[in-house]
């Protein structure tokens, strides 16, 4: 009883066995895999890989970004599932090559001598002849003519009567196979080319990623990948002059320090540019030492032509600035002070800065660029000039500065390609580590006819940059409009500028003394109003003056008020430039227009909420280049894949595979007696022509 029992168990679980073993090496389970594979694949390609997360983060927001990054959306192709579906399809066309592959080579070698004269006569394509003839010369002048066309042939004696199997094409089932095969070896060696040999080191030698800062020879080895490590893929960033030894190989949200058999020292970086400001050429000059014989030689990697030494391949990958020395000249944004300081940094690194009522902040340098091809055409006259979050204002910047500042490269039908010099990028945080970057160009530029020093500014990495526009004064400089922002913030001065510009208005002498006051009141509440306070400045604090009085006397009132507040401020501008011991500027349209302009750039201000602006007066160029390291030991393999693969569709798409078959009997009123038959595995017109030639030739002879 319990051995009938254990046998069904047995039978039973080896029934299980086969129904697992016949899903797996199914095709529709080849199939299904191929499709996530696929679906995956454009997800990788649609999300970009392997970026800083912070970038995720403000792509999709704290909410998603946490889904995301729970099934490794920002590392599709090295994420464990995606490892583990490449497996199962290894697995399951590895066991269809197994099942499928014995039967289709026995049936290559098959010539297939065990039909009947009666199941050729089934066959759609079959013919029948007589011939005066024996069976034996039959059979013989059959078999050359079938040669001739290039079909192997068999004969054997059945039944008294003479088979003749001939086949052509049999390399049709290597196809398939080489096709199979092809799948196997393509994602073998995408396996050996993953992350999979890394994660295996990690599990087995408890390597783990590097969290934080720190300088590279002092990382522990607990972070390190060894020389003999078979597959990596890393970045390393050499500034000129300076040289390296590691690589840098993203994990997670870390890092691991690859060991190189050899150091690469950065003699120069050559970089060319096209008329468009983008990049045309890559190139670097390089040493390098071998740290096993001491032996060094020079050598050049540009783009597309790496480097190939010791089995590690050595690519152009970009290029970055290498720590350029920069020097700035810094003028205070808040305050009635009107002061500059001088100030040097390092793309790179940080900078601490004291900034008013004792409060501290730090510079983060993080770019410089030497120049800037820009987009001049002045297509559709938008403002560009507000940095305020109001919707009329950021609205006209937002779409004028892409189509006006923007790449050189966008599809503007009106293109006006300059230069526009220098440009320095940086970060202000606070105590608190609250930080807002700044993006501002050296020189003044010309936007809508007018030269204006362009001071960008954004919340978040990613927002676009909003600018403030400075006018340039005489001097090209920022200094007359920096001396007016401090001046509408010293009520000392705007009382000045309110006597003076009441004092030139002609007025008549019997009410003269009474109206004067009147309209230095008014001009003095006119700059107080504009200069604002902490929660609003500018044409917004206008707005909201204006719009207490009734509706029906607004649109008069808002036109008295500018005019006074223009008349003001004139007159503030030549006070404040007394106090500093310079005369008085001429009363002239060039003049008046600069006014217009800064008056304009003082209401934005209020919304560009820094400290101080930080002009670049000098730079010391450092560049740097980024090559990406790697030894990928599975890409001959993949070559062997795709080679497989094209041999296979090949063998499929144009070899045909054919049978023929001709049943010779003798007659019993003598001669001989022909049946022919033809199979295919695709029936097309091809086949049908070439029965008909073939049976024409058999039939007459």
């Amino acid at each position: 009883m319990n051995t009938n029992t254990d046998g069904i168990t047995i039978s039973t679980n080896r029934r299980w066995l086969a129904d697992i073993v016949e899903l797996v090496s199914s095709m529709r389970f080849a199939i299904s895999l191929l499709s996530i594979i696929s679906i995956a694949s454009i997800i990788g390609t649609v999300v970009t890989q392997n970026d800083p997360m912070a970038n995720y983060v403000n792509q999709f927001g704290p909410f998603w970004f946490e889904i995301f990054a729970r099934v490794s959306i920002y590392s599709v192709y090295s994420a464990w599932w995606f490892l583990l579906i490449m497996a199962f399809l290894v697995a399951s066309t590895s066991l269809c090559i197994a099942r499928n592959a014995p039967k289709m080579i026995k049936d290559m070698k098959s010539w297939r001598e065990n039909v009947r004269e009666q199941s050729l006569r089934n066959f759609h394509h079959k013919a029948e002849w007589t011939v005066a003839g024996s069976t034996e010369s039959l059979a013989a002048e059959a078999t050359r003519r079938v040669t001739d066309d290039g079909y192997r042939v068999r004969l054997v004696q059945k039944d008294g009567a003479i088979l003749l199997t001939a086949k052509q094409g049999a390399a049709n089932k290597l196809g398939y196979i080489f096709a199979h095969s092809a799948i196997v070896i393509i994602c073998i060696g995408g396996l050996l080319d993953s992350n999979l040999p890394i994660r295996a080191q990690q599990w087995l030698f408890n390597i783990e990623p590097f969290m934080g800062n720190g300088i590279i020879a002092e990382i522990p080895a607990k972070h390190r990948l060894g020389l003999n490590n078979p597959t990596f893929r890393g970045n390393t960033l050499i500034p000129e002059g300076s040289s390296s030894n590691t690589a840098i190989v993203p994990a997670g949200e870390g890092v691991l320090i690859q060991d190189l058999p050899f150091t690469i020292q950065l003699k120069k970086f050559i970089v060319d540019f096209y008329t468009t400001g983008m990049p045309k050429l890559f190139a670097s000059d390089v040493t390098v030492t071998d740290h096993e014989t001491g032996k060094s030689f020079d050598a050049t990697i540009k783009v597309n032509q790496p480097l190939i030494y010791k089995g590690l391949a050595v690519y152009q990958s970009s290029f970055e600035d290498g720590g350029s020395h920069l020097k700035l000249n810094g003028y205070a944004m808040k305050g009635a002070s009107n002061t500059s300081f001088k100030l040097e940094g390092e793309v790179g690194k940080s900078t601490p800065l004291k900034g008013s009522g004792g409060s501290e902040y730090a510079i983060e340098w993080s770019g410089f660029r030497p120049f800037n091809v820009e987009n001049m055409a002045a297509n559709n006259g938008q403002d560009v000039r507000a940095v305020n979050s109001n919707k009329s204002f950021n609205e006209k910047f937002s779409t004028g500065l892409d189509k006006q500042l923007g790449s050189a490269a966008n599809g503007n039908k009106t293109k006006d390609l300059k230069n526009v010099g220098p440009s320095v990028q940086y970060k202000l945080r606070d105590k608190n580590g609250q930080a807002r970057e700044f993006n501002n160009y050296m020189q003044s530029v010309k936007v809508d006819g007018d030269y204006v020093f362009l001071l960008g500014m954004r919340d978040t990495p990613a927002e676009s940059f909003r600018f403030l526009r400075i006018p340039a004064d005489d001097q090209d400089s920022v200094g007359e409009w920096m001396r007016l922002r401090a001046a509408i913030l010293n009520p000392a001065l705007r009382q000045k500028a309110a006597q003076r510009y009441a004092g030139k208005v002609p007025l008549s002498s019997a009410a003269g003394d009474k109206l004067r006051a009147q309209l230095e009141a008014s001009a003095l509440r006119g700059m107080t109003v504009f200069a604002g306070d902490q929660n609003e400045s500018g044409y917004l604090a206008v707005a909201r003056f204006v719009g207490r009085l009734p509706e029906e006397q607004q649109e008069k009132a808002a036109d008295i008020f500018m005019k006074i507040l223009n008349g003001s401020l004139w007159e503030l501008w030549q006070v404040a430039r007394e106090q500093d011991n310079l005369p008085a500027m001429p009363a002239d349209e060039k003049h008046g227009r600069f006014l217009q302009l800064a008056t304009n750039a003082l209401a934005d201000a209020f919304y560009y909420n820094a400290p101080v602006y930080l002009q670049l007066a000098g730079f010391e160029e450092v560049k740097a280049s980024v090559f990406q390291v790697t030894r990928s030991p599975g890409k001959n393999v993949v070559y062997l894949g795709c080679l497989f693969l094209v041999l296979g569709i090949f063998a499929m798409l144009y070899v045909r595979e054919r049978r023929l078959w001709i049943w010779i009997r003798p007659q019993e009123q003598g001669g001989a007696h022909a049946l022919m038959a033809m199979s295919t595995q695709r029936r097309t017109m091809d086949f049908d022509k070439e029965f008909e030639r073939i049976k024409i030739r058999l039939v007459q002879q």
